[in-house]
């Protein structure tokens, strides 16, 4: 389920600068993060904020960003 969730995050040069689009469109994953951060429901923005998505490609933002910032910390001992 995860590689088909992450099938949705495309990344082109030349669009939005190249950051983290949902399926070519002009949408960002951050666009869908701060909709959330605000407080929206993934159903709140598929419905009224940006009806191009589905509650998979929100779903996809959340796996996306979780992946990304979900690395390993190297700590230099004293």
């Amino acid at each position: 389920m995860t590689d088909n969730l992450l099938e949705r995050i495309t990344i082109n040069p030349e669009q939005c600068g190249g950051k983290p689009c949902i399926r070519g469109m002009r949408i960002r994953v951050t666009d869908v993060l701060d909709l959330l951060a605000n407080g929206l429901t993934p159903e709140e923005i598929v419905a009224e904020e940006l009806p191009d998505l589905t509650l998979e490609d929100v779903r996809a933002c959340l796996r996306y960003a979780s992946l990304k910032l979900n690395h390993p910390v190297l700590a230099i001992a004293a």
